[in-house]
């Protein structure tokens, strides 16, 4: 996917995060994660990290060597979104007890996902 759609999708997923409320956490989390997907896509491109032909869909699907060569372009990216998505198990699969801080965590990282892609730009 081309950077401009990367953007396009993930102000558009960021953008329906508006209409949630609190109770929404499940939500959140999900959108944090598919958002700061999209946003890590940004700013992997723009370094020319990866061609927009090969993109990341979830840190815990990456190979180990990859996820360590991603990692050393920008460990703070990578390492914000595989926090999202660790986030995600207890609290969008399960029943897990503070789902609202949970998903405010998850957007804090979303946040600092999308700054610093944004900043590169």
């Amino acid at each position: 996917m081309h950077i401009e759609q990367h953007i396009t999708t993930a102000r558009r997923i960021e953008n329906s995060l508006q209409k949630c409320g609190p109770e929404d956490y499940e939500i959140k989390i999900e959108a944090a994660m598919l958002a700061g997907t999209h946003w890590l896509n940004v700013a992997l491109h723009r370094r020319d990290v990866n061609p927009v032909s090969k993109d990341v869909f979830h840190t815990y699907l990456l190979t180990i060597n990859e996820f360590r060569r991603l990692s050393v372009a920008d460990a703070e990216l990578v390492n914000a979104l595989a926090d999202i998505e660790n986030i995600r198990p207890p609290f969008v699969r399960g029943s897990w007890a503070g789902g609202e801080q949970a998903a405010e965590r998850a957007l804090a990282l979303l946040r600092s996902i999308r700054n610093k892609a944004l900043a590169e730009g």
